[in-house]
């Protein structure tokens, strides 16, 4: 280290004397000693720190190098690897080599076996207008390809989705598939596996859309049946045999799947062959007789018929009811009991029962109008339009039942009730009221005809000591005219401007005169009735009038039968609907015959 800082230091420097110049001289030397003095020390640290940094590198270099014994495993383990994709490329390489991907397995001899096995993820929507359901399902297939058997130490390869494209695979279509697709996110949903002796397995996730020709006759309490069939487009059973995979089940559910408006209740599978009558001739195809088998067609003419293998799975989906009950199903009964409520109003009242029924059937229009919304125009009615309709037929023949009780009703039908103190009277003309007779005895009940118009009873009841409790009489209106107006001339109505002789100047009739009650007349403008009992006292008294309207009973009879026959009625018809029904969409458990 000293020769080195013995070389970077600058020779002395001499100073010559000179007489002119001595001061600026002094300044300029002292001013490059400090530079060279400045320079020696970066170089001294410098040098310091490059040699403490080389020796940390070189101790860490040391410490990070592997053993020897680790660097050969690691080189054999990358060496197997290489080697072993060097196999499986080759391997494939020779499978694949005079491969024809066009040529079905065993071409010439036993038809390939297709083993189909469905998983399914996730079903609906299902419309009854399109008459469709979809389902979200993993579609597995497997057959046996003998020209891809293999040996080795792996029993099976699981190959990217390209290997599809070099391999054979079976045409598969769905036969009622309406708008199926695979799914392609984030890269398409499938794999191909190939087993040591050749069998092949090919799965994909599938969104199929299939039809479902549904019979809505019992709707909303229907068990609806949509098939799924599947099977080869374009080979025959000659070629190509489709049957369902014996290790797995055949259709597998989800446990978390579920659905808004159906449950699946069953899922049967099985298989099913497809005739197909042709005019071309093909290997293994069946000649038939034209002229026995198919009318229209010429007798000479040879037809073949080639049959298809194919796959059938049918989906039972029984339809929830709850949304129904609550929609339709309750609505309907409490408005046919809401048009029950006018068979409790008086049957005067006509604007508050006719716009009680006008309401009623309104509603019950737009609510089976609105029950069809979602359903297709079939001809034929459903179990949903028959209890629409019935409901109807109940509201419309409570308007039905007050118009028939309305042409009963005439002008003062009904009956007019009067109490004693309503008949007696304080006014200038006095009511002499006739007491029991010599013993004391006093008459219970008379009965009065007038001019062979019905009148009710008049009865007067007395008790034992002489004292009259309330006496009522009981006149058809019919035979009383009610005055619009009161009389203004007289402070106090009389409760003989009633009339129950239908026209005020009528004379009374001589039975009325001769019986044991008397009714003075005391003008011609007025008649006026007087209540008398028999007796040998005669008790005179004074009460005073009260204006007061009488009271009306105009309850009819047909309302009386109506509130209690409706009612019956509509239970009795409700209990067959829903026993007729529910018998029909097997939800009532059913008897098994031995």
């Amino acid at each position: 280290m000293a020769p080195s800082m013995m070389a970077s230091v600058p020779p002395p420097v001499r100073w010559w004397p000179c007489s002119s110049s001595s001061s600026s001289s002094s300044g300029t030397t002292t001013g490059l000693m400090k530079a060279n003095l400045f320079i020696a020390i970066n170089r001294i640290i410098f040098s310091s720190f490059s040699s403490a940094v080389f020796g940390i590198g070189t101790s860490f270099f040391w410490a990070a190098t592997p053993d020897p014994a680790t660097v050969a495993v690691v080189g054999a383990i990358r060496l197997t690897q290489r080697n072993n994709h060097g196999n499986i490329s080759e391997l494939l390489d020779n499978l694949l080599r005079g491969y024809d991907n066009s040529i079905r397995p065993d071409f010439g001899g036993p038809p390939a076996v297709i083993e189909v096995d469905i998983m399914v993820r996730s079903m609906g929507p299902i419309s009854e207008v399109d008459m469709t359901y979809s389902m979200d399902c993993y579609f597995r297939q497997s057959w046996v390809d003998r020209r891809l058997e293999f040996t080795g130490e792996y029993n099976t390869l699981a190959l990217s989705i390209s290997m599809l494209g070099r391999i054979w695979k079976p045409d598969t279509y769905f036969y009622n598939g309406k708008q199926s697709y695979l799914h392609t996110i984030t890269t398409p949903n499938k794999f191909v596996r190939i087993n040591q002796d050749g069998r092949v397995l090919y799965s994909s996730r599938l969104t199929i859309k299939a039809g479902c020709p549904m019979n809505l006759e019992d709707f909303p309490m229907d068990i609806q049946r949509c098939p799924l069939k599947f099977g080869s487009f374009g080979y025959t059973s000659n070629d190509v045999l489709y049957r369902w995979n014996s290790g797995r089940s055949a259709v597998a559910i989800a446990e978390d799947m579920k659905l808004s408006q159906f449950d699946l209740v069953d899922c049967p599978a099985g298989n099913v062959t497809d005739r197909v009558v042709h005019s071309t001739a093909s290997v293994g195809a069946t000649v038939i007789n034209a002229a026995n088998d198919i009318d229209g067609l010429d007798p000479n003419a040879k037809l073949y018929v080639s049959e298809y293998s194919m796959l059938l799975v049918s989906f039972h989906l029984q339809r929830h009811m709850g949304n129904f009950l609550i929609q339709v199903y309750g609505p309907c009964v409490l408005l046919v009991v809401l048009s029950w409520v006018s068979f409790w109003l008086n049957r005067e009242a006509t604007a508050d029962r006719v716009s009680l029924g006008i309401t009623t059937v309104l509603t019950m229009t737009f609510l089976g109008l609105e029950a069809r919304t979602d359903l297709p125009k079939v001809p034929y009615p459903t179990a949903l339009d028959f209890f629409v309709f019935l409901s109807f037929a109940f509201i419309f023949a409570t308007i039905i039942q007050f118009a028939v009780v309305h042409y009963f009703t005439k002008y003062g039908s009904g009956e007019c009730y009067f109490s004693a103190d309503e008949l007696t009277s304080s006014s200038d003309e006095d009511s002499d009221c006739g007491g029991g007779n010599a013993n004391g005895d006093h008459s219970h009940l008379h009965s009065i005809k007038i001019s062979s118009k019905r009148c009710s009873a008049v009865t007067s009841i007395s008790g034992a000591g002489g004292t009259d409790s309330k006496v009522i009489e009981v006149i058809p209106l019919s035979v009383c005219s009610i005055p619009v107006t009161p009389v203004r001339k007289s402070s106090k109505t009389s409760w003989a401007d009633l009339s129950c002789f239908g026209n005020k100047n009528e004379d009374i009739p001589p039975s009325f005169a001769s019986s044991s009650f008397s009714t003075p007349v005391p003008s011609t403008k007025r008649s006026s009735l007087q209540l008398s009992l028999g007796g040998s006292a005669q008790i005179q008294r004074r009460r005073k009038r009260k204006k007061r309207t009488p009271r009306f009973n105009s309850v009819s009879k047909i309302d009386r039968a109506s509130r209690i026959f409706f009612p019956l009625l509509f239970l009795a018809i409700n209990v067959f609907y829903w026993f007729l029904y529910l018998s029909r969409s097997e939800r009532l458990p059913q008897q098994h015959k031995n």
